[in-house]
């Protein structure tokens, strides 16, 4: 069932955008942006009211006997109709998490495994900058720490784009290989994870950092191998006291170098933030994918069988090819309509 009075508030919400932005009242671009937000539920929603309608004005005329068989020939299709609306404005009614439409800050770390889980660290790097590349999405390395074999030691990228962490939000977690390593010589598959995080980045606004808080050192940038990759002390690594978090950013420039360890420490706050929030909403948890830690394994990638298993949603792919080449839609789209059909069913208990 529709529920009637949020419909109600929502197309009472929008006319009053609407009239606001016409009488050129208030915040024009904030108006604006809700009002855009609103406007393809509504459309949905009033194309539902008038199927609606439609079905009342039908149903009556079955009480005339000369209208009865043209009522009961067309009340099927403007059932099936409305019930294939209902079904799009049942999913456009969801509650949005506010974070869907903004950045996201991902970091991928290897975990058991030595240098093959290094290894397929950087695979899971290149595996999600191709795949942002397939979104149009701008893919931005802020901190990458590498082994002399090319493995990763530590990633930490800005991804900015329409809908990233709405379609990302979900690959955090630890990702598990299988397969033979470059290194082994007898030929025996190896198990080994890489630990994916994927945050929404925040605003100053979401945040506030005391300075007294914060301990910011400076120091000589390096790359791969420990070779510096500038002679400068142009780096910079901001400790959060009371949190113990610590970001590190490498660029040329130190200035530039502080703007992007504030963002970085201000997305991992406001992560926590929303981790705490989301703990003290125990019962809401219920209906998300997977439970959202981190430490929870969601995936395994076998090189062998060329199979990629998501053990949340018990999807299993025979295409880990394409899959590592960035060829991640199916994977995220089945994500997403499982995390949709948990929470409708949960609305519906």
């Amino acid at each position: 069932m529709v529920p009637q009075d949020r419909l109600r508030q929502i197309v009472e919400r929008f006319e009053y955008l609407e009239a606001a932005m016409s009488e050129g009242k208030g915040d024009i671009a904030q108006l604006g942006r809700e009002y855009a937000e609103l406007r393809p539920v509504v459309e949905i929603a009033r194309e539902w009211q008038d199927l609606s309608a439609e079905i009342t004005d039908t149903e009556a005329m079955r009480a005339d006997p000369e209208m009865r068989a043209l009522a009961d020939d067309e009340l099927p299709g403007l059932i099936a109709r409305r019930d294939a609306i209902e079904d799009r404005l049942r999913l456009a009614l969801l509650p949005k998490d506010s974070a869907d439409a903004r950045p996201a800050i991902l970091e991928i770390r290897p975990g058991t495994g030595g240098e093959e889980a290094a290894l397929f660290a950087a695979d899971l790097q290149r595996m999600y900058q191709r795949f942002a590349e397939t979104q149009g999405w701008k893919f931005d390395v802020i901190e990458e720490a590498t082994t002399e074999l090319g493995g990763l030691k530590e990633l930490v990228a800005n991804i900015k784009g329409d809908g990233v962490f709405a379609r990302l939000k979900f690959e955090s977690g630890v990702h598990r290989v299988q397969r033979v390593p470059s290194t082994e010589s007898g030929g025996r598959i190896h198990t080994s994870a890489a630990t994916v995080a994927v945050l929404p980045e925040a605003e100053e606004v979401d945040i506030q950092i005391d300075a007294q808080d914060i301990r910011i050192d400076t120091m000589r940038a390096s790359g791969a191998g420990g070779q510096h990759v500038n002679t400068t002390d142009s780096a910079v690594r901001i400790t959060h006291i009371p949190s113990g978090l610590v970001v590190v950013s490498s660029e040329k420039s130190q200035h530039r170098n502080r703007e992007i360890a504030m963002q970085v420490l201000r997305t991992r706050l406001f992560d926590l933030e929303r981790n705490r929030a989301d703990s003290e909403r125990a019962d809401a948890r219920k209906a998300q994918v997977g439970s959202g830690d981190r430490s929870e394994r969601i995936r395994t990638y076998n090189f062998p069988q060329g199979r990629l298993t998501d053990h949340r949603i018990n999807l299993t792919l025979y295409k880990l090819d394409q899959v590592m080449q960035g060829d991640l839609t199916e994977i995220i789209d089945a994500l997403i309509s499982e995390d949709q059909a948990a929470r409708l069913a949960e609305l519906d208990g």
